[in-house]
């Protein structure tokens, strides 16, 4: 996908990336924003922690620091996301 991907399309992708890893393993942010703009996927990063922030919320993603689940309010520096166990 080329463009300004809209908050949905984030989401979806976050749980397309992290389904295909599987409940075991985890996915990078940058992943998520490479596969959408490829050329361009700098500038998407906080978009992508933005909406994997509102996926944890609502229970459906976990946000790692260091192998451990964090809260999304205590997101910081590098962190990974899988599908929520």
């Amino acid at each position: 996908m080329v463009g300004n991907p809209t908050p949905e399309a984030i989401r979806a992708e976050i749980l397309r990336l992290a389904g295909e890893r599987g409940a075991d393993r985890s996915i990078c942010p940058s992943e998520v924003a490479r596969a959408l703009a490829p050329d361009s996927w700098r500038p998407l990063m906080h978009r992508v922690r933005r909406e994997a922030a509102a996926l944890a919320t609502e229970g459906q993603m976990e946000i790692l620091r260091k192998g451990k689940p964090i809260a999304p309010e205590a997101m910081h520096g590098v962190i990974r996301l899988r599908i929520a166990r």
